[in-house]
């Protein structure tokens, strides 16, 4: 990897802010000699955590001030008018002015993504951006998008979706040709609304490895790279995987700690449960990209603890290396070039 990563974090956002933020930040900079991370919030208050923690500014870490802090409930429309020196709005402003490289925030999704796509603008022939993580298959992982950036998604966007799902997978995964999957309730080709089906005759159409119609479990059985999907079905299904992921571990704990046997049995399978904890482990996945925008943006989840929210600052690493939105940008121009062609 080449040296000088620089990340803008938003130190304010989220439901724990500085606690999460700043000890994920030492533990990226421990692991790493190649980063220099940017700390934006209310400077006094990060000064002093960071002292807490037995840190400091140097040039790996740096203080940037922020007065207001978007709260998790306000409405985009009013973060994006009102809060012009939030935390989340100054780091997404240094990746507009090139001196980070991209931002992480944990912060308000519709505020990120109204502020990311006003500040930074989207790249041509995009019309709406998206947001995509990797959910946890039989074969590693699924990418999937859109996960709630656009409830109301019409055809041209769907595959609009379909091609920067498929650049990010091949730029991440270091695949030719993703496999590219159009959700629906079931893979017959007269199943489905009108939006899905004319997505779906223009995917087949186009230069990408489409291979259909998917159902909600193959995101897990794997045989697919990208699932696509509106904003409103995907935020459900995301939203629906992580409850499950909760469920199997609380059943779990509970018929292990059942009895005397049953501790034991679980004492001697504990190896076991750590690797499929691990698997399933929704912080391992953390850190979704919102897509379409002309800079990097990745979106923790709001709860995320420092393990989680250390993954998310990874991913927004590795799209820096992989330069996402120039690969993004890039293959744009000649998928449309071919269909006017067309």
């Amino acid at each position: 990897m080449k040296a000088g990563y620089t990340v803008a974090l938003d130190a304010m956002g989220g439901d724990f802010g500085p606690e999460v933020v700043l000890p994920a930040a030492i533990q990226t900079l421990e692991k790493r000699d190649d980063v220099r991370l940017l700390l934006v919030g209310r400077e006094d208050e990060l000064r002093q955590r960071l002292k807490t923690l037995g840190a400091s500014e140097n040039d790996s870490l740096q203080i940037h001030n922020a007065t207001e802090v978007v709260g998790m409930d306000e409405s985009p429309s009013r973060a994006l008018r009102s809060k012009k020196d939030s935390s989340m709005r100054i780091a997404i402003n240094l990746v507009k002015e090139g001196v980070a490289d991209a931002c992480v925030s944990a912060g308000n999704t519709g505020a990120l993504m109204a502020t990311g796509r006003f500040v930074l603008k989207t790249l041509a022939g995009i019309d709406r951006p998206a947001i995509i993580s990797a959910l946890p298959s039989i074969e590693g992982h699924t990418h999937v998008l859109d996960l709630g950036a656009n409830i109301d998604s019409s055809s041209e966007h769907l595959y609009q979706f379909a091609v920067m799902g498929s650049i990010l997978a091949s730029a991440i995964d270091n695949i030719e040709a993703p496999r590219v999957g159009l959700l629906n309730i079931g893979e017959e080709e007269m199943k489905g609304n009108d939006t899905v089906k004319v997505a779906s005759h223009l995917l087949a159409e186009s230069a990408l490895n489409y291979i259909g119609f998917v159902e909600g479990d193959d995101i897990y059985k794997g045989g697919v790279d990208v699932v696509v999907c509106d904003g409103f079905v995907g935020n459900v299904a995301l939203k629906t995987s992580e409850g499950v992921a909760k469920m199997i571990s609380y059943y779990l704990k509970q018929e292990f700690n059942r009895n005397i046997l049953t501790r034991l049995v679980g004492m001697m399978t504990m190896p076991v449960l750590k690797s499929f904890r691990n698997k399933i482990d929704p912080r391992q996945y953390n850190g979704a990209s919102l897509v379409g925008l002309r800079g990097i943006v990745i979106k923790s989840h709001g709860g995320a603890d420092v393990l989680a929210f250390e993954n998310a600052i990874n991913i927004a690493l590795i799209e820096i290396d992989k330069g996402v939105p120039q690969m993004i940008s890039s293959h744009l121009e000649s998928l449309l070039s071919e269909r006017q062609q067309d």
